[in-house]
């Protein structure tokens, strides 16, 4: 496949990152910045130059949660609903209107007219309920998985040309954010007949999607390039903007070296970038450039305790590692204002939050007593050891998350202090994939999910769904399924606050800040936004001459 040809200029070396870096930093002073969400006249035509910090791994939607993976679906498909990033209301986009029983066991959703995959195929009603019975249902035979973000789901029904029907065996109340969400991305039945592995890198020019943009060219693990679609009138009523996106085309270059997504962007050689470190935003907002710093609403950046790790099976031991543990700390040494320190398992801007903080404070006395209490004593290392065993404990990096070394480097320091061992291991160790599922090689997991519906709790911590505490808890299942199976919104509040009191009781999870996607753009980036849930919308974003 050929290179895209801004990739193909984009050679930057570190040193040459670096240097751009100082010499940008040095004239700051002369550069105005530009708010990245504004400007005049929008400007047809143009390629902007996307840098991302990792390759992606796949193009089916209901694993698309990867930011690299739901980057890409995000603009190359169009949902059924479209989840308004502030408000996070409902409203539509491909349905026009719907309507949801009382027990919200039935949805029944009217389509527009002349919406097209980019091979030209009809958007009707038969094409939506095959995404949806493959979302919902999985398919077996092609490695399909079905959606975390789909619950209960039993059948469609093709009603006419313009009108689907979802059926589900128990109340699904959140199945109407799940159709705004990448994980319900819009893609043809042909692409649907394929196997997982066909969604993979390598394969991405092959996906047919309904939105705005399509991949036309891709470099396995460098690169991407997505070309806008000429057909494309069909956003969201709501948009001021309506047909054709502005920009040609995206280059999507990976660019894993902080130094060069930061000097590529000082430099001019790159437009926006994802993933800008806390300690670069400061240099990078100082040049002149936009910050944009975009809320995830979901499960908080966490440490999760899995308990059925006979070191973490005592209650006192976990509340001692809960107590243990200086978020703040952790957010003030390491990253900025735009991490808040978690308060709860969930995000204050997460559906469902409540406050936690007074039950997860910080008390390193306390800890010293309840590892006291549960027999742990101080061995000569300064380890606390129980019949022979110390109490040391594993974690891996997260390589998604911002910082994930520094951060658990620095829980390892604080956990120290109470006579606790913390061994941080590098993510790409040979035995990573295996270790991670392995509470007694992994007994501390790091991760979050980003979703602004309710039942992201249930995404996370379920025992069918990602399940990152490798959990056996029957009530902790229970709660979460009471989440996603309230047709009463208060009352799935409700449930949802019972789960975050729950996860809190059996201290099963150290919140460390609320973790939002960091974008830098140029000064003259207009209309680059998010989603929901921080993933970058290009459909309304333009370029000023540079």
């Amino acid at each position: 496949m050929s290179t895209p040809r801004t990739f193909r200029r984009l050679a930057v070396t570190a040193a040459a990152a670096l240097a751009a870096v100082s010499l940008l930093a040095s004239c700051a002073t002369q550069t105005t910045a530009t708010d990245a969400a504004t400007g005049g006249d929008p400007v047809e035509g143009g390629t902007l130059t996307y840098l991302e910090h990792q390759p992606h791994t796949t193009l089916y939607p209901p694993q698309a949660g990867f930011y690299p993976n739901g980057g890409i679906v995000n603009n190359i498909t169009a949902r059924l609903t479209w989840q308004d990033p502030e408000s996070l209301e409902i409203e539509p986009w491909v349905a026009t209107e719907w309507t949801v029983n009382a027990d919200a066991t039935e949805y029944t959703f009217e389509l527009r007219d002349h919406v097209t995959f980019s091979d030209g195929t009809v958007v009707d009603a038969a094409a939506v309920a095959k995404n949806f019975d493959t979302y919902g249902l999985g398919n077996t035979e092609l490695g399909l998985t079905v959606s975390e973000a789909i619950n209960n789901y039993a059948s469609s029904e093709v009603v006419d040309a313009d009108t689907v029907t979802f059926r589900f065996s128990a109340p699904a109340p959140g199945f109407l954010q799940a159709t705004s969400t990448i994980n319900s991305g819009l893609l043809s039945p042909e692409t649907l007949d394929r196997k997982l592995e066909e969604f993979g890198a390598g394969s991405s020019t092959e996906i047919v999607g309904s939105g705005a943009f399509v991949v036309t060219e891709e470099e396995i693990g460098t690169s991407l390039r997505l070309e806008a679609r000429d057909d494309y009138d069909w956003a969201p009523p709501s948009f001021e903007h309506q047909g054709r996106a502005y920009l040609d085309a995206i280059d999507l270059v990976v660019a894993p070296e902080d130094s060069v997504r930061i000097g590529s962007l000082l430099a001019g050689q790159a437009d926006v970038i994802r993933y800008v470190q806390a300690f670069d935003e400061a240099q990078v907002s100082g040049a002149g450039f936009e910050i944009i710093a975009a809320p995830t609403r979901g499960v908080n950046n966490s440490i999760g305790l899995r308990f059925t790790n006979p070191l973490l099976s005592d209650l006192k031991v976990r509340q001692a590692l809960v107590h243990g543990v200086d978020a703040q700390e952790v957010v003030d040494t390491i990253f900025t204002e735009n991490y808040p320190v978690a308060t709860s398992q969930l995000a204050s801007t997460a559906a469902g939050y409540t406050d936690e903080s007074e039950a997860l404070a910080f008390d390193p006395e306390l800890s010293e007593e309840l590892l006291d209490e549960a027999g742990w004593q101080v061995g000569a290392d300064g380890v606390r050891e129980k019949n022979g065993e110390r109490l040391s404990l594993t974690v891996y990096e997260a390589k998604p998350q911002p910082l994930s070394k520094q951060t658990l480097e620095l829980v390892s320091q604080q956990l120290a202090k109470i006579g606790v061992e913390l061994n941080v291991k590098a993510a790409d160790a040979g035995s990573y994939a295996a270790d991670i599922l392995d509470p007694l090689k992994t007994p501390l997991y790091h991760s979050m999910v980003g979703r602004a519906d309710n039942d992201v709790i249930k995404s996370q911590y379920f025992t069918k769904n990602r399940n990152t505490l490798l959990s056996n808890d029957a009530k902790l299942d229970e709660l979460l399924t009471a989440v996603a199976s309230e047709p009463d919104a208060s009352k799935r509040d409700e449930a949802s606050a019972a789960v975050q009191d729950y996860l809190t009781e059996q201290a099963y999870v150290i919140p460390l800040f609320e973790e939002p996607q960091v974008y830098g753009a140029a000064p003259y980036v207009h209309g680059f936004a998010t989603e929901a849930v921080a993933r970058p919308q290009f459909y309304d974003t333009w370029l000023d001459e540079k």
